[in-house]
């Protein structure tokens, strides 16, 4: 009897609908051939929850992705709904779904297609080769921290984290580590906030775990330098929820597009698996968007939710061939590209090479 497993989908605004789409059409086709089943269940978020129920994350979405086995996701927010208070704006729904689940890890790959190097603005002998995790904390630090309060002359947030939120994230690191080249650089900012230096200390804790994995420490704005200047030097980076949003943005353009990037949120509960990119509101409807980070997120789904790692070998495979033959969507046109692809016809040139 075939494995099933139940995927919720949440669409979301923008381009979300139409990269949704063409992931689910590969994981259609990958699944026919590697002989489990997927079942869908759409679910709402966003700017699309907010015009439908007048909130960004309603309670059945909530309740209904606690029972499926993993959630794709697409992207959300756009002007439509930028003036409208935070707590009722799209961003605070996908930060509230993030608490609920409990994803509290974020898995963010920055890799570098041998096909694309010339994509990237810097030199291709810096960033040959390049394949980073980024790993994330992804529900405490200063997103999430009390007290917080706005007055007219005066704002503030606070930092915080718990010892027992150090500890799992980097448990994630570390045994992420041990599947690759054994490096963990933690990130920080040690030398000027007692949170980092909490931070660190926990981390050298995890590590006597781990005595295969080295470990090295740095400050967040030279990590920020490093990325650019020696982008080869990294394998995991482990670090912080903020530290960890800014400089994960930064090593995806490593890649020249951050239409190409995927990235998990797991945790104790179901996974959220997701583009890095928005919602791109401005080419919605267009057909021209690239849906191969939403492809890749649902390899990922494949591989850390559901274990079928070879089905998600067969995306990445397929997505690589793609490239090779000079399949480009308009982001990537001017880069070696022989054809010039919509967003629905990337995906089937994907989801043919995935079933084969």
């Amino acid at each position: 009897m075939s494995k099933s497993y139940k995927i919720g989908i949440i669409k979301g605004d923008g381009i979300g609908p139409e990269i949704i789409d063409e992931a689910i059409k590969v994981l259609d086709a990958v699944s026919v051939s590697q002989g489990f089943t997927l079942k869908y269940e759409e679910f709402l978020l966003g700017g699309s929850a907010i015009d439908e129920t007048g909130v960004p994350l309603p309670d059945e979405t909530i309740q209904g992705v606690k029972k499926c086995d993993a959630v794709l996701f697409g992207a959300i927010g756009g002007p439509k709904w930028d003036s409208l208070e935070r707590h009722l704006r799209p961003e605070s729904g996908l930060l509230g779904l993030r608490k609920e689940m409990g994803t509290f890890a974020n898995l963010r790959p920055a890799m570098v297609y041998d096909e694309l190097v010339n994509a990237s603005s810097l030199k291709a002998e810096v960033i040959e080769g390049v394949d980073i995790m980024v790993v994330r904390e992804l529900t405490g630090g200063i997103y999430f921290g009390q007290p917080r309060e706005l007055q007219e002359d005066m704002a503030f947030n606070t930092m915080v984290y718990t010892r027992e939120e150090v500890k799992r994230i980097a448990v994630v690191a570390f045994d992420i580590a041990m599947k690759r080249k054994k490096r963990i650089c933690s990130v920080d900012k040690a030398n000027v906030l007692e949170v980092s230096q909490f931070w660190r200390e926990i981390v050298e804790e995890i590590a006597v775990d781990y005595p295969e994995v080295e470990l090295t420490h740095m400050y967040v704005d030279n990590a920020a330098m490093q990325l650019i200047r020696e982008p080869k030097q990294f394998d995991v980076i482990l670090t912080g929820n903020i530290f960890g949003d800014i400089l994960s943005d930064a090593a995806s353009m490593l890649s020249g597009s951050i239409g190409l990037l995927p990235s998990a949120s797991t945790g104790k509960g179901v996974g959220l698996f997701e583009p890095i990119h928005g919602s791109a509101p401005d080419i919605a409807g267009q057909g021209i968007s690239n849906p191969l980070a939403t492809i890749s997120s649902a390899s990922m789904m494949l591989r850390y939710a559901l274990g079928e790692n070879a089905s998600a070998d067969k995306i990445d495979d397929a997505i690589k061939k793609a490239l090779s033959e000079g399949y480009r969507t308009g982001d990537l046109g001017d880069y070696d590209a022989k054809e010039i692809c919509t967003c629905s016809e990337m995906g089937d040139i994907v989801a043919d090479y995935s079933s084969k």
